[in-house]
Parts: structure tokens; C-alpha cells; sequence
């Protein structure tokens, strides 16, 4: 099926960041980033009736935002895959919109994990053959990757700190962000080593914080007179452990990447900016 423009994205926003979470818990984050989005996409809460939710402080994120928002939407999606959950919701919620299921999607995520610590807001699963030796997750894992992929393709340390001079050079121009400052190759090869071979510049900082988009039906958006960004394409993929007998040295983009481009009829030539996270590619 051709889902190209058959959605479109009205309203975007997220909630406060950084450290912000006293008193405050995941739930408020979200909806005080769904609030925002709505107000962006020019809607109420009483027109929002697909939601699709994730967080890792909750299994049942998705009935706890449909209580605190006081919304009974008639299409739920709390599909927890870490940390492209809420990506993957997007492809969810065109499927749902294009079905008829729903016709407008919340799409939503908060964490507090900068205030209230990552280990005491994460629900992980058990990880079989990997918890009996102990790793610090996740720089640990994410260090073993790198650590396979510089033995396979003579990747150097000082290629992996390009992506956080690039993030550096995004982030001074945003207000929000809390690490502003531009950085050098130099300055992320010569920071602390936290697990061999990443530096303490090579890690995500973690903040606490919420987003929220919403999506809709190409009328819906024409009557609320306001920007609409189309829905071109999108692809999904699962890449897991395998028992252990995982290659290390590439992720779940390699594929999801190859899924976006066909859906969209969108070449790489094309792309001026591209985000890829896990297992997802939009």
C-alpha cells in the first residue's frame, strides 16, 4: 500500500528538559508535552483518539496517560522497544489513521531518569547472556559494539568522536540543550574513559524530559489551517541477541534505513539530514 501523504503530522513539542523532575513524574512530563503539542497543532484533547505511548518507568504507560490526560481514545499502543519506541509508534499510528482505527494519534514519551536515576526508572529485561558476567549498562554494551567494529574495520577512536563534535555543533544553537558547548575530536578522545573505548564525550548525557507529535488525516490537518508536514515513509525491524550469536557490527538501521527509502520513493541523495536510532529509521 502507497502510505505517502496519506498522514500528516500537525503538531509537534516537548516539555521542559534537563534536570526538572522534583516533585514531577513521568506522567506529568508527557502531558505537559502533549498540551503543547496540541496547542502547536491548533486541536483539544477531546479530539485526540489514538494513543500511542512509552516510557521505560511503566509497562502500562499507555492506560497511565489515558487516565492523567481524562481521555478514552478508541485505539491504544504502548509497544516498548527502548529507545525507538516512540519512532516506531509513528508507522503505527499511520497504519492506525489509514485504516480508519483512529484519526487523531498523540504520539508521546517521558523519563525521569536525570532526577531520579536510570537504574531506578528502568524496567530492563533480563538480558541472559550478558547479566551473569555483570556489564555496566548500557556504556558497556554500546563499548563492546564499537570495541568489534574497530577489530573488524579499523575504526578509530577518533572517528566515533565526529558524531559528538556533530551533536556539539546542532546543540549550540538550541536553547534547551544541556550541553551547549562545541566540542573537537581532541577534546572527546582526551575526556575520561569509561568503558574502553568510549569516552565520557563519546556517551548520551541523560536528562529528564517529554515529547509529544501529533498525526492525522490529510483533511483534518487542511481544516486546522496550520503548517502540515506529510508522511512519506518509514520502516521498522527487529535485530535481538539471536542467543548470543549477534554481529556487533552494525544495527537494526541497516535494514529499517533500506525499508524507509523504498516506502518513501525517496533516494539517499535526496537526504540533507537523516536520524537513525536503534532498530528505526525516519
Amino acid at each position: 500500500m502507497d502510505l505517502r501523504g496519506k498522514v500528516s503530522l500537525v503538531g509537534a513539542a516537548e516539555s521542559d528538559l534537563g534536570k526538572v523532575a522534583t516533585n514531577t513524574s513521568h506522567l506529568d512530563l508527557i502531558g505537559q508535552a502533549t498540551m503543547r503539542a496540541l496547542d502547536d497543532a491548533g486541536l483539544n484533547l477531546s479530539d485526540v483518539d489514538g494513543v500511542f505511548a512509552a516510557t521505560s518507568q511503566s509497562r502500562m504507560v499507555g492506560l497511565g496517560v489515558c487516565e492523567y490526560l481524562g481521555i478514552k481514545p478508541v485505539y491504544i499502543d504502548s509497544t516498548q522497544i527502548g529507545g525507538s519506541s516512540f519512532m516506531s509508534h509513528v508507522s503505527h499510528a499511520v497504519a492506525a489513521i489509514v485504516t480508519g482505527k483512529c484519526e487523531v494519534a498523540l504520539i508521546t514519551y517521558g523519563s525521569t531518569q536525570r532526577t531520579m536515576s536510570r537504574a531506578a526508572t528502568s524496567q530492563r529485561e533480563v538480558a541472559w547472556y550478558e547479566d551473569p558476567y555483570k556489564p555496566m549498562m548500557p556504556p558497556s554494551a554500546y563499548a563492546m559494539a564499537a570495541a568489534r567494529h574497530m577489530h573488524e574495520f579499523g575504526t578509530t577512536s577518533e572517528q566515533l568522536a565526529w558524531i559528538k563534535v556533530a551533536a556539539s555543533t546542532h546543540a549550540q544553537y538550541n536553547e534547551h540543550a544541556m550541553l551547549r558547548d562545541v566540542v573537537t575530536v581532541e577534546d572527546v578522545v582526551n575526556s575520561p574513559m569509561i568503558s574502553d573505548p568510549l569516552h565520557r564525550l563519546d556517551c548520551c548525557v541523560i536528562s529528564d524530559g517529554g515529547g509529544a507529535i501529533v498525526m492525522t488525516t490529510p483533511e483534518i490537518a487542511k481544516s486546522l489551517g496550520r503548517p502540515i508536514v506529510k508522511y512519506l515513509g518509514g520502516g521498522e525491524t527487529i535485530k535481538h541477541l539471536d542467543a548470543g550469536n549477534v554481529d556487533l557490527t552494525y544495527t537494526g538501521a541497516r535494514h529499517s534505513g533500506a525499508a524507509a527509502f523504498e516506502e518513501s520513493g525517496v533516494k539517499h541523495a535526496d537526504i540533507k539530514y537523516a536520524s537513525i536510532y536503534d532498530g528505526f529509521t525516519i
